[in-house]
């Protein structure tokens, strides 16, 4: 690593410092925390009383910064947490961000839906472009709210990170390529949907379903289940992965109100995405991931 890069990433922490980001060293090329571990602390100056973690390290003193920074070409993380930010982190399948390709719906095609169900537009917020393909839309977090981590509850691909996350600075790199503003807009407030949703309490695991075989499925839910599968079948390629992620995800709300078994659900949709060309592996992650969102997040049947 050059002089001028490591100047570079210097310039990179002391900005994101500025805007009060609370920053830490990262790994040369790499995501993961360049201070020391637990198992590693000697129990010295900052953990002179017991270990401290790399969090409540991370600083946005300017000194501390250039003395971190002047040590060795480190990409620079921010702690969400004690910044006062959440970061919406929208990821790409990995077919999409290597040489193969895939039909599924990436991270911001997800968040896109989220946004359309809740009747808002695409916040206009700081965002930068990751490089894999994905974006990290950047939030502040209310005052006096300590929000956790999440990992695709809200949609596949679409994680976010606030207190005991760790992300990836505008001016980092990785072996895929740089970390670059996409959209050099303010901070905006957390979306006051999202808020909800990531508040709402883990909901409890219902009762499962008695186990039905397809003759004693509901009738609407046989007639939805045939109509799906038939528009899998039918799709060409470019669009199956999708259309999978959809039928199954119409097909979850049955689930979840024990009119159809969720067996005969993903034979069904397994046959059928095979049927239209799609890999094995694929459809089965894409019927799982489509049904786990739809069962957590479908309206009580009286409601319906």
């Amino acid at each position: 690593m050059t002089h001028d890069a490591r100047s570079a990433l210097l310039s990179a922490a002391l900005q994101a410092a500025a805007r009060g980001w609370h920053v830490h060293p990262l790994r040369p090329g790499g995501k993961g925390s360049a201070l020391h571990g637990e198992r590693a602390c000697r129990l010295a100056d900052e953990c002179a009383d017991g270990h401290v973690k790399w969090e409540q390290r991370a600083t946005t003193d300017p000194d501390r910064i250039r003395a971190a920074w002047t040590a060795g070409a480190f990409n620079v993380g921010i702690a969400p947490g004690p910044s006062g930010l959440v970061v919406v982190d929208l990821d790409v399948p990995k077919e999409q961000s290597g040489k193969g390709s895939s039909d599924a719906p990436d991270g911001a095609a997800n968040f896109l839906a989220l946004c359309e169900r809740a009747g808002v537009p695409w916040p206009a917020t700081y965002t930068v472009r990751t490089p894999s393909g994905g974006m990290h839309l950047y939030f502040t977090a209310p005052p006096g709210l300590r929000l956790h981590n999440t990992s695709r509850t809200l949609a596949p691909y679409v994680d976010t990170r606030a207190w005991g996350g760790n992300v990836v600075a505008v001016g980092s790199t990785t072996r895929q390529g740089a970390y670059e503003v996409a959209d050099d807009l303010p901070v905006a407030d957390l979306p006051a949907w999202l808020l909800v949703a990531l508040q709402a309490p883990p909901t409890p695991a219902a009762p499962p379903a008695p186990l039905l075989i397809w003759g004693q499925a509901t009738p609407r839910a046989t007639v939805a289940l045939e109509r799906e599968t038939a528009a899998v079948r039918g799709t060409s390629e470019g669009g199956r992965n999708n259309r999978l992620l959809v039928g199954a995800r119409a097909l979850g709300r049955f689930v979840a109100w024990g009119e159809i078994a969720r067996d005969v659900v993903e034979e069904a949709f397994q046959a059928a995405g095979e049927a239209a060309g799609l890999p094995v592996t694929e459809c089965r992650t894409t019927i799982r991931s489509a049904l786990d969102w739809s069962i957590r997040t479908c309206r009580p049947r009286e409601a319906a």
